[in-house]
């Protein structure tokens, strides 16, 4: 009973809000006004037309004449007295000034509902499984460029762009038809509410980018790259996040956030310097492992069930009678997948184990776990375990007649 009460005393609420609003807007006068000119010029049409040869012979005809005179912008009934013209003209100018009224507000819908597009303000549609990208730096592009050719199961509308990057760099990127299809969030990637306007919550995979598009200084770049992290899997913890960091101190704190993989970027580039410095040709040979080509290079491959709990050496016996069909396997790469909620199962599991010993035994082995953690040409005894992947390498076909 008391809830019906609530329910009538906040309908009555909102009703007594909507009147005040009406009574406050000056647009309620003038619908007002406007109403009564109809209904005055109707009046009149049917007072006057009754005694010519028009063919309004009842007030219905008389209404039908003014609906379709404002409407349709056109005389259904051909009126002959003065009372009945002079109505019509004000009838007709009436219709033309809210036909363009309606066309204007209709038009001003449209062009707001773009501009918040464009501006990154408007509410996504319903997603499911995208990718959500984080961050902005110059040659923004190519880093999207290169996230669609190495995942060719990700497509431009599927992925969410989230930063607050400049009004200008977003337009001219989505006038490339490539990116068209992109969807755009402006606001700050570390901010809880601005990651839920991406849905991360129903997002598979994120990447977090080192932003560039203020002035940040590396630490508060790397602090808010952090923030972004804790956030997403606080909402998602299922979502695979790769993150950048120009910093290698901070890469713990995002390891302890369950980030799934860390380029450390400043790292990668050091080691390439140094690398390259021998004369060797390293570097030449790092840029046709990493390229951009999804066919080529390092690839990571689903390891058949059937070889789960079989060694190294027998699956690379397997791929060897086939013919490399994938590429050369050179490792393997361990805890792959969803290692978050894995992790928990697993200690849910030492838990239940009564062997004391076992149990911290299984701990301290769930807790020194590392997520996509590659082990290289491991030994030919090694077994491999679940949710291991093989690590791959594919060179593109050689043209021998060209090579001769």
């Amino acid at each position: 009973m008391r809830s019906r009460k609530k329910k009538g005393g906040s309908l009555l609420l909102k009703l007594s809000r909507h009147i005040r609003y009406a009574v406050k807007n000056p647009l309620t006068y003038l619908y007002i006004a406007i109403f009564l000119v109809m209904a005055v010029a109707t009046i009149f049409v049917f007072k006057s037309e009754t005694k010519t040869e028009s063919g309004i012979t009842t007030m219905f005809d008389s209404v039908w004449f003014t609906l379709v005179t404002v409407m349709a912008g056109y005389f259904d009934y051909c009126v002959q007295s003065v009372p009945g013209r002079l109505s019509a003209l004000i009838l007709l100018a009436l219709g033309m000034v809210i036909l363009s009224v309606i066309t204007g507000k209709i038009a001003s819908v449209f062009m707001d509902m773009q501009m918040k597009t464009d501006k990154g303000l408007r509410k996504l549609k319903k997603m499911k499984g995208h990718f959500v990208l984080c961050g902005w730096r110059q040659g923004f592009e190519k880093i999207i460029d290169t996230v669609l050719t190495t995942n060719p199961d990700i497509t431009p509308d599927m992925v969410v762009l989230v930063n607050e990057a400049p009004g200008d760099d977003i337009e001219q990127l989505k006038n490339d038809i490539r990116f068209k299809e992109l969807n755009y969030i402006n606001g700050d990637f570390s901010d809880e509410q601005v990651l839920r306007r991406a849905q991360i919550e129903t997002a598979e995979r994120a990447l977090v980018i080192a932003d560039y598009s203020k002035k940040y200084s590396n630490l508060e770049i790397d602090s808010r790259t952090v923030l972004a992290v804790l956030t997403m899997k606080n909402l998602n913890p299922s979502v695979y996040i790769s993150a950048e960091l120009l910093d290698e101190k901070f890469a713990n704190h995002v390891e302890l956030a369950h980030c799934d993989e860390v380029i450390l970027t400043q790292e990668y580039e050091y080691s390439l310097l140094a690398t390259a410095s021998s004369g060797m040709g390293y570097s030449n040979v790092i840029r046709t492992l990493i390229s951009d080509d999804a066919d080529t290079g390092i690839l990571i491959s689903d390891i058949p069930s059937s070889y789960v709990g079989k060694t190294y050496g027998e699956y690379n016996e397997h791929l060897r009678k086939n013919g490399y069909p994938g590429g050369i396997l050179v490792g393997l790469l361990l805890n792959t997948g969803n290692f978050h909620q894995r992790r928990k199962d697993a200690l849910r599991e030492a838990h239940k184990n009564p062997d004391v010993k076992k149990v911290i035994s299984n701990l301290k082995k769930v807790k020194s776990l590392k997520s996509n953690e590659p082990v290289l040409t491991p030994p030919e005894n090694y077994v491999i375990q679940k949710n291991s992947k093989a690590i791959l390498v594919k060179g593109k076909k050689i043209d021998m007649s060209e090579a001769e």
